[in-house]
């Protein structure tokens, strides 16, 4: 049964001033980078699916209803929503799955500066695809360097975790795994090609995307049985909202806007602001205390991943 359908035509976006693009940075930055925090707060009383589950359906239904009250068109053919739907549970469902999971045990500075690494699992799977994107030596720097400081980050914990410790290695695997399901559907969603010839606008596609995470999620939460296992108390309860506004709403609609007015490999800044700002939360307010090494880690990290976008900003901007 087909429900409605709304114009295709997508309202023009006013031209952004100086004071909107500062606060659509703030946004992104702030509210992305202190989501780590918030699900290390929430994971503690909620299982890992029921959690992501929750919150993609309730920010997802506000999102669709937001394009929807903005006219833009909704409904698109079978093979658009099928792709709306895969790549929504590549980043959302096992991408978030896997974070929160691994949090319950992991503290959230670590887990921010792993998923840090997603840039440079992306420049590496990319340059075995067909016309895929070759390295500059500065992308090679990067890279190298990103995976030492990884290795650096990840080498305490895992010597806990062969030393007896399951759980450790259970939370990396998820972490891993989680990062890499995030890369596969980045690298989905940027090289998939429509059928119509029309391209779904891109608030339209996160808000499908969103929404249908969100409810295949809960509903496999609650196949396994896990709603009994939900405990929530205030912080939690104001953790999964901070979430859902701060997280799903705010940052991501501000990623949108700085999409529509600014180059892409601007907004990426983003991905090496996040995870400071994900650890010096943890710091402030969750009494983390990240070891010397890690530190020297993050650093390696963040410094990697902004040498491999800005490498790739230049290779663009050489073609062209």
């Amino acid at each position: 049964m087909a429900g409605p359908v709304f114009s295709a035509q997508v309202p023009q976006p006013r031209p952004a001033t100086r004071l909107t693009i500062v606060l659509a940075f703030a946004s992104v930055y702030i509210f992305w980078g202190s989501t780590y925090t918030a699900i290390r707060v929430a994971a503690a009383c909620m299982p890992a699916i029921l959690l992501s589950g929750i919150r993609f359906t309730i920010a997802g239904a506000i999102l669709l209803g937001w394009c929807r009250w903005r006219g833009l068109r909704l409904l698109w053919p079978p093979k658009t929503m099928l792709v709306f739907c895969v790549v929504g549970l590549l980043l959302l469902g096992g991408g978030n799955v896997g974070l929160v999971y691994a949090e319950k045990t992991v503290p959230s500075g670590l887990a921010s500066l792993v998923f840090a690494v997603i840039p440079l699992y992306v420049a590496l799977i990319e340059m075995f695809l067909p016309h895929g994107e070759p390295l500059s030596r500065r992308g090679w720097l990067g890279l190298l360097l990103g995976l030492a400081g990884l290795a650096v980050l990840v080498r305490p914990s895992l010597e806990s975790g062969l030393a007896g410790h399951r759980d450790v290695l259970l939370a990396f695997a998820a972490m891993f795994g989680g990062a890499l399901s995030w890369t596969i559907g980045s690298l989905v969603a940027r090289h998939v090609r429509f059928e119509t010839g029309e391209k779904p606008n891109s608030l339209v596609a996160a808000s499908w995307q969103t929404l249908l995470a969100g409810v295949l999620c809960t509903l496999l939460g609650t196949a396994l049985g896990e709603w009994p296992n939900v405990h929530l108390n205030a912080p939690a309860t104001v953790s999964l909202a901070y979430l859902v506004v701060g997280g799903s709403l705010l940052g991501y609609t501000g990623f949108i806007y700085l999409l529509e007015h600014l180059p892409a490999a601007k907004v990426l800044s983003y991905t090496y602001v996040n995870p400071v700002i994900a650890v010096l939360l943890g710091i402030l307010l969750l009494h983390e205390r990240p070891a010397p090494a890690e530190f020297g880690g993050m650093a390696a990290i963040v410094l990697a991943v902004f040498l491999l976008t800005t490498a790739k900003i230049q290779a663009r901007a050489g073609s062209g």
